[in-house]
């Protein structure tokens, strides 16, 4: 008697297990490498009201430090956007030198107008955490001495602010569970050039700051529970 089926097609239910698997395999990796903020945050730069603000210039070139603009991070676990009279108090029109091009002149003008209609900037925020976490408390973490480069990257260095770090949950994990690897002296946290350097030669085993001490100086371990983020 004649088989009605060849022999080989035996093989073909272990064939479509394997190959399903593998299918689930592939969504899976797919889904947490490109479903995660590292792959769909970092590098998230949108497009700020006129011609936005130049950290390279303002904190970079010019050496502004970050609580002139952001003056209540280290009272308030908001880091403020300044208000529209804090940028006229640099480009007022009373501030516009001769010296200046035309063009320099005129990629201002927007906070004039804003000013002399009373209105504000609708700048446009990078940072921003899933509603389901409580707000990063930036007071808290610049007195226990984070810098603002752990989170925010070298902002000196960027002529429109763009998301450097993922700030995933596992991402603030890593820092709450060796937070000797951040930490600098509380008078640093914003001097960036420092820290990017004192990080540099930490990570090469050549830092200049006691990492011991400094976590010592933390009041309490920081929180590793979930209640710490998510109420």
């Amino acid at each position: 008697m004649s088989l009605m089926f060849p022999k080989w097609m035996n093989a073909l239910p272990t064939l479509g297990a394997i190959a399903s698997m593998g299918g689930v395999v592939t969504v899976i990796a797919g889904t947490w490498y490109w479903a995660t903020p590292s792959f769909f945050e970092v590098g998230y730069q949108p497009t700020q009201p006129g011609t936005g603000f130049n950290h390279k210039i303002h904190a970079g070139k010019l050496g502004m430090d970050c609580r002139y603009c952001h003056s209540n991070v280290e009272k308030s676990p908001e880091a403020n956007i300044p208000a529209v009279s804090t940028c006229y108090g640099c480009h007022g029109p009373n501030k516009v030198s001769p010296a200046r091009s035309t063009a320099t002149d005129e990629k201002t003008q927007f906070i004039r107008d804003a000013f002399d209609a009373d209105e504000s900037i609708e700048w446009r925020r990078v940072h921003k955490l899933p509603d389901y976490v409580r707000n990063f408390p930036h007071d808290v973490h610049l007195s226990a001495g984070v810098s603002c480069l752990s989170c925010h990257g070298q902002i000196m260095s960027m002529p429109v602010v763009h998301q450097a770090e993922s700030l995933s949950m596992s991402f603030c994990l890593d820092c709450h569970r060796h937070p000797e690897q951040a930490l600098v002296p509380k008078d640093k946290v914003t001097d960036l050039r420092w820290v990017a350097g004192e990080l540099e030669a930490r990570a090469a085993g050549q830092g200049t700051t006691n990492t011991d001490e400094l976590t010592g100086m933390l009041w309490n371990a920081p929180p590793q529970a979930c209640g710490a983020c998510h109420q």
